[in-house]
């Protein structure tokens, strides 16, 4: 059984659906693995990572104000001491979730053609984050 471990530093340009696949797979190497998992756990609690539509950016636009719209910034939550957009991205943290796993078969990802992983920035002025990469396989 192989294991690697490695720690993605990444910064969203703004609030949004990013897609970081490629810079996921920069970051460690799987091409040895035949039989394995990825996990990814974002270490923040006002981003959230997903799987989602890899090819049209349309996409991207419409998470965010599909998400936008279901929580929306504002005063009115109990939680506001970091600004209007604090709360509503804690919320989207958990709605969508910081962690992934994706099987690893013959060294590459087994995901769907059409399908990427996104880091989703909930906060209007981001912050770096840190996305744990935890490999395991054989």
């Amino acid at each position: 059984m192989k294991m690697k471990q490695e720690i993605l530093r990444i910064k969203a340009p703004k609030r949004g659906f990013f897609i970081i696949t490629n810079k996921v797979l920069s970051a460690v190497d799987i091409s040895d693995i035949g039989i394995g998992m990825m996990n990814l756990f974002l270490k923040h609690t006002s981003a959230s990572l997903t799987i989602n539509e890899n090819a049209s950016p349309e996409v991207r636009v419409d998470l965010e104000e599909i998400s936008s719209s279901l929580v929306p910034d504002g005063y009115h939550y109990h939680h506001s001491l970091e600004g209007p957009d604090d709360m509503p991205a804690h919320f989207k943290s958990s709605m969508f979730g910081v962690s992934l796993n994706i099987p690893i078969t013959a060294g590459r990802l087994n995901i769907g053609i059409w399908q990427g992983i996104y880091l989703n920035e909930h906060r209007d002025i981001p912050s770096t984050r840190e996305i744990v990469i935890t490999v395991w396989g054989v």
